[in-house]
C-alpha cells in the first residue's frame, strides 16, 4: 500500500521476512535521493562542530540522530530542554529526531553512518569501548581536521586500522564551514571526500539542506591532509597578527602556505588535484582569516605573549593546529619537503623560541 506524501517522497507500509518470521516495517523512500531514507546517523562528540552537524542533519525529514556526548550534565540538559548548554546553545535539537546516549556502543547501534566529531587528541579515548563488531558494515565519516597525536596518522587511517573498516567505507568532511555560521543558518559549503563515489555521494545528500550545499570528491587523503595543515597556517596567521603584522604580510603567508600544502600532500599522495577549490583553498582562507577560527585565536594569543599552557586554559577549546604541528613536522622530516611555515610554528610552540625572532626569520624566505 503506497501513499503520496509530498513531492518526490513516498510513504509505504511493507511486510518483510526476518529470521524466519514476518515483521511490519514502515519505510520512507525519497525518489530524488535514490536510497532508503530511514537513515540513522550516530554523532560522536559534544562540541560546537558536532552540534552544528546535528543541526544540518535535523533539516532532513528522514534522519534519526543518535548522539554521544561525554558530559553527563549536558546529556540531561539536552534531554530536558533540547539545547546543548555548552556549545551553540541557541540551536534547537528536536527530541523527535535526536536521541542522546551516554555510551558510544549504544549510540552507534543500528547506525548507517557514524560521524566522528571529537578533537583528534580524544578519538582513542572516545572510542575505547568499541570493537570491530560495533562498526562492522557502517560508513565512518571523520569531521575531525587533525591527526592522532604521537602516532602521526590521519584519523581515517587510525579508524580503518583499529576497527578493520574498509577504506571505501570511510569519508571526511571538509570545506569552509564554521559551526557558528551554521548555527546562524548562513549559506555554507561542504566537501565530502571518499575513495568510494557512492559513499561520498550518499553522505553529501544527507548534509545538503536549505543553507548548506555539499559536494562529493574522490580525494580522501588530499582533502584530509590539507584540512590538517590549514590549521597550522591559521596558527601562524594568528601569531603574526598578535605580533602586530598586517593584512599584507598575512596574504603573502597564506599564498606561500598553498605551495607548502601542495608540496607536502603531493609527496604523500601524488595525483592531479585542483587546490584552488573550496575543499582546499576555501577551507584555508576561512580558517586563516575568520573571527570564528579557534586556531587563529590560539596563535594570536601566542603572538601577544601567552604561553601555550595559558592560551589553552583561557580558550577552553581545543585548537587542532597545536597537535597537528608536531605530527606534520615529524612526518615532513622523512619526505625531504621544505615546510618553512610549519617549521616556524613548531619552533615557537614546541621549542619555545621567540615568536618575534622566528617570524622575522620566516619573512626572509617567503616570496
Amino acid at each position: 500500500m503506497r501513499y503520496q506524501w509530498e513531492e518526490n517522497l513516498t510513504f509505504g507500509i511493507i511486510y518483510y521476512n526476518k529470521n524466519g518470521r514476518s515483521d511490519l516495517g514502515i519505510f520512507v523512500f525519497d525518489d530524488s535521493m535514490g536510497f532508503l531514507t530511514n537513515t540513522k546517523v550516530a554523532v560522536i562528540g559534544g562540541g560546537s562542530w558536532a552540534t552544528a552537524l546535528i543541526k544540518i542533519l535535523c533539516e532532513q525529514q528522514h534522519i534519526q540522530v543518535r548522539w554521544w556526548l561525554r558530559n553527563k550534565k549536558d546529556i540531561e540538559h539536552i534531554r530536558n530542554f533540547h539545547h546543548n548548554p555548552s556549545y551553540l546553545s541557541d540551536v534547537y535539537l528536536s527530541p523527535k529526531k535526536v536521541k542522546v546516549f551516554e555510551k558510544t556502543k549504544e549510540a552507534v547501534k543500528g547506525a548507517d553512518f557514524v560521524i566522528l566529531a571529537v578533537p583528534a587528541a580524544f578519538v582513542q579515548e572516545s572510542l575505547q569501548d568499541l570493537n570491530e563488531s560495533h562498526l562492522e558494515g557502517k560508513r565512518i565519516v571523520s569531521a575531525i581536521k587533525g591527526m592522532i597525536p604521537e602516532e602521526n596518522i590521519l584519523v581515517t587511517d587510525w579508524v580503518s586500522e583499529r576497527f578493520k573498516v574498509p577504506l571505501k567505507n570511510m569519508a571526511v568532511i571538509a570545506g569552509p564551514c564554521h559551526a557558528e555560521e551554521v548555527a546562524l543558518e548562513k549559506q555554507s559549503y561542504l566537501t565530502i571526500a571518499s575513495t568510494d563515489a557512492g559513499c561520498a555521494e550518499d553522505f553529501s545528500k544527507l548534509m545538503t539542506c536549505r543553507f548548506v550545499t555539499a559536494h562529493p570528491l574522490a580525494d580522501l587523503y588530499g582533502v584530509e591532509y590539507a584540512a590538517v595543515m590549514k590549521n597550522i597556517i591559521a596558527l601562524a596567521c594568528g601569531i603574526t597578527h598578535g605580533l602586530g603584522n598586517g593584512d599584507n604580510f598575512q596574504a603573502v603567508m597564506v599564498s606561500n602556505a598553498m605551495q607548502e600544502i601542495r608540496h607536502f600532500v603531493t609527496a604523500l599522495d601524488p595525483r592531479e588535484r585542483e587546490l584552488s577549490t573550496s575543499a582546499y583553498l576555501g577551507d584555508l582562507l576561512v580558517t586563516a582569516y575568520s573571527q570564528f577560527s579557534r586556531n587563529r585565536l590560539f596563535g594570536n594569543m601566542i603572538g601577544r605573549g601567552y604561553s601555550v599552557k595559558a592560551a589553552q586554559l583561557e580558550m577552553k577549546m581545543i585548537a587542532e593546529g597545536y597537535y597537528a604541528t608536531k605530527s606534520i613536522f615529524e612526518l615532513h622530516k622523512t619526505l625531504h619537503v621544505e615546510l618553512p611555515i610549519t617549521t616556524a610554528v613548531y619552533r615557537i610552540l614546541y621549542q619555545e623560541e621567540s615568536p618575534s625572532v622566528i617570524i622575522e626569520e620566516l619573512k626572509k624566505v617567503l616570496k
